[in-house]
């Protein structure tokens, strides 16, 4: 890498490498049964320069040939895409525990022990079909440019999915378990898993209309994507924001807190840095419902005139080939003090909404949701009467998350997000009735 940027150096005012080796294994579970066994090893580079005033990239696996992957670079200079910052010098990091040594000693026989071990007690005590999938990551990153930022870090991912899938469906309980080593799954999500599906057992068809919905965190991501789109630094740049011009205005209920806490390394999703060099920090965003930051990455923040918070993240496809965007590290809602017990019993009728078909469409930027149910609980009088089947819920974030009742006190880490459960009244359901 050194040797490359000293090339850039020579036909470029600015240049940025950043390296990826990944090794990843997957271990699935169909019908309680040993499906599938996948491993991928994926190493490779990708280069950004800035000259005259304009951004070049290119991508390799490989550094072979590192003049013909900086002409690469320079040629794409010809589509004139402007770049309005500088990269940044960053020289100190925080110190974060993201490796466990122990995770690239544990062979695959040891997660397939474990999907075969939680698929037998979900087996044992339910009627449907068992799934069960764990994974493992380790990766390495590296990132250095012509400012002087020459940092690092290498990080482990342990992830456990599993679940009891509702007879002549495509649906059911699931729930996941994080870590950065390898470690049994806890029986308290088994047992959630095991006490939410033969609570739901019969399936039900109630009138539909306003009532109390329960997002668990399996469905928060129709949440999730209306809430980054309207802090994101391209949404405010596009002028696409519903909430642009609003911060320091109260915009939710007091109990919604929303941030970004790369920092806390209790999760694998704990980064230092950006995929851009840019120190990473606590960041809110909403506090006790009232409006408090956007996030940037560098291309953004430049645009905005604003200073880039360590927001640049190559999310949403091949990490090799894909340029940074405005994104987060580990975006999380504030718990509340309900047990989930409580909060299903706070519900005199409504639904629990397990998880959702549809939440990437509609009118995301605008806040808006149009979902199918994929499955929902429906409750009445704070008990589970069965499975609601064909329904649909709808409203706009903007809205939804100003009729909080209540919020859960566990958060539940999915990916990079930590969610609680999250109690909202008013929310418009659409049944068969």
């Amino acid at each position: 890498m050194e040797k490359l940027i000293e090339l850039s150096k020579s036909v470029s005012d600015k240049a940025e490498v950043y390296w990826l080796k990944q090794n990843a294994n997957n271990i699935s579970f169909k019908n309680a049964k040993l499906h599938d066994i996948d491993s991928k090893l994926q190493s490779g580079a990708s280069l950004r320069i800035i000259k005259d005033g304009r951004i070049g990239f290119a991508c390799t696996r490989n550094l072979l040939n590192r003049e013909e992957f900086l002409r690469n670079a320079l040629n794409s200079l010809q589509g004139g895409a402007e770049a309005d910052y500088e990269f940044p010098l960053t020289v100190k990091i925080p110190e974060l525990n993201t490796y466990n040594a122990s995770l690239e000693k544990t062979a695959n026989t040891a997660l397939v022990n474990e999907c075969a071990r939680v698929s037998e007690l979900l087996k044992s005590k339910t009627s449907g079909e068992i799934v069960a999938d764990a994974v493992t990551h380790i990766s390495e990153v590296r990132i250095s440019n012509t400012a002087g930022t020459d940092i690092s870090y290498k990080s482990t991912a342990y992830y456990m999915i599993a679940g009891v899938i509702f007879p002549g469906s495509a649906t059911g309980i699931l729930r996941f378990f994080t870590s950065k080593a390898f470690e049994p799954m806890p029986d308290s999500l088994i047992n959630e898993i095991i006490h939410l599906y033969n609570s739901a057992s019969k399936v039900v068809v109630p009138k539909g209309g306003p009532m109390k919905t329960l997002f668990m965190p399996n469905s928060s991501g129709v949440l999730i994507a209306r809430i980054l789109s309207g802090l994101s630094g391209k949404s405010i740049y596009e002028k696409i924001s519903p909430i642009a011009g609003k911060a320091g205005q109260k915009i939710w209920s007091g109990k919604i807190t929303v941030y970004d806490d790369p920092l806390n390394d209790k999760y694998p999703s704990a980064r230092a840095f950006d995929d851009e060099g840019v120190a990473c920090r606590y960041l809110p965003f909403v506090e006790k419902g009232v409006l408090k930051n956007f996030y940037y990455d560098l291309n953004y923040a430049g645009k905005l005139k604003a200073a880039p918070n360590g927001h640049g993240y190559k999310w949403g496809g091949d990490t090799i080939t894909t340029r940074p965007m405005p994104g987060i590290a580990q975006f999380g809602i504030g718990t509340g003090d309900k047990t989930l017990a409580e909060l299903i019993k706070a519900i005199d009728r409504g639904i629990i909404l397990e998880g959702a078909l549809g939440g990437h469409s509609g009118n995301i930027p605008n806040g808006d949701y149009s979902i199918a149910v994929s499955p929902a609980l429906y409750v009445e009088n704070g008990e589970i009467v069965g499975q609601v089947k064909d329904a649909m819920v709808a409203g706009n974030i903007y809205q939804t998350l100003k009729n909080v009742v209540d919020i859960g006190d566990t958060a539940s880490a999915l990916g990079n997000n930590i969610i609680p459960p999250i109690l909202c009244d008013e929310v418009s359901v659409v049944t068969k009735r």
